[in-house]
């Protein structure tokens, strides 16, 4: 009988990579369907400089698309690109009809304005859910694309939890617009009571012991440890934080990994959680994006 108890009790560590796999393998099914109707899902992607590690993620998003079989087309150019010359490109791919998603890798060289790049793509191509309509549908319930991470963790929450998510109680710790204010509002959507803290708010340890769910996004290695958690919570780690260890650095999470562990009932690990997430959410997206501009489809 104890045997069995402990095995009930032993916590889970969710594999988001066998997840992401699973979700590129529906999207690729999906796209034999889809091309089979004379639908060519296409995907571009717009990268501004050499920063190195917009590089790798570019390289993984065009692997990933050609895994699924999604076309690809990339657009580079230098690092001296004005604003204008990036709007004019933009403007191009939104009135290309092959293509069904644009996404421009940020960060963007400090003479281009974010915003201004990320409202002009149309909100039907914004595989990364970041323009304004597309934020404003969320907060209103609509079907719209949303930001590939927060949008993969609630696959890894249902993974873990089924996928009725209602009436439970979700803490997002971080209030960005990427991650930690799109996350409130899927959870929101999935009639989660939720609650948002961050830097002012007093007493995170404690509001976070109130919680059936913890989101971490806040950029601060090891920061949740397992007096923040109450007993068989469930834990969602976005953090990618890289730190010293004898001389060599590795990745950690926002959360304590090996100190959380024996508290919660399912946890995240860095690497290896949510990270495959993102990229396989933004196919998935890419394939929102192409029934939203072929509803007949």
């Amino acid at each position: 009988m104890s045997l069995v108890l402990l095995k009930q009790h032993s916590p889970k560590i969710i594999d988001g990579k066998a997840i992401a796999q699973s979700v590129l393998d529906e999207v690729k099914s999906d796209v034999e369907r889809y091309t089979a109707q004379g639908v060519e899902p296409c995907l571009a992607v717009v990268l501004v400089g050499e920063d190195p590690a917009s590089q790798v993620y570019v390289r993984n998003k065009v692997q990933k698309a050609a895994y699924v079989g999604i076309r690809s087309l990339e657009f580079r150019f230098d690092a001296d690109l004005s604003e204008d010359e990036l709007l004019t490109q933009i403007d191009r791919l939104n009135a290309d009809g092959s293509i069904h998603g644009i996404l421009v890798q940020l960060p963007l060289p400090k003479q281009i304005n974010e915003t201004r790049v990320l409202e002009r793509i149309h909100p039907q191509k914004d595989v990364d859910g970041f323009h304004s309509e597309n934020v404003g549908g969320l907060s209103q319930g609509r079907d719209v694309l949303t930001p590939c991470t927060p949008t993969g963790c609630i696959r890894l929450l249902k993974d873990s939890l089924g996928d009725d998510l209602s009436g439970l109680h979700a803490v997002v710790i971080g209030r960005s617009n990427i991650v930690g204010k799109p996350m409130a509002a899927l959870l929101l959507k999935e009639s989660c009571t939720v609650t948002v803290v961050h830097s002012k708010t007093p007493n995170i340890e404690q509001v976070c012991q109130q919680a059936d769910i913890v989101v971490a996004a806040v950029g601060k290695a090891n920061m949740v440890n397992a007096s923040y958690l109450k007993a068989d919570a469930v834990v969602i780690d976005v953090g990618i934080n890289r730190i010293m260890t004898h001389e060599k650095t590795r990745l950690v999470g926002d959360v304590d990994f090996e100190d959380a562990l024996p508290m919660v009932s399912a946890i995240t690990p860095v690497p290896g959680g949510v990270g495959p997430m993102t990229i396989a959410y933004l196919m998935k997206n890419t394939l929102q994006a192409v029934r939203l501009q072929h509803p007949q489809i």
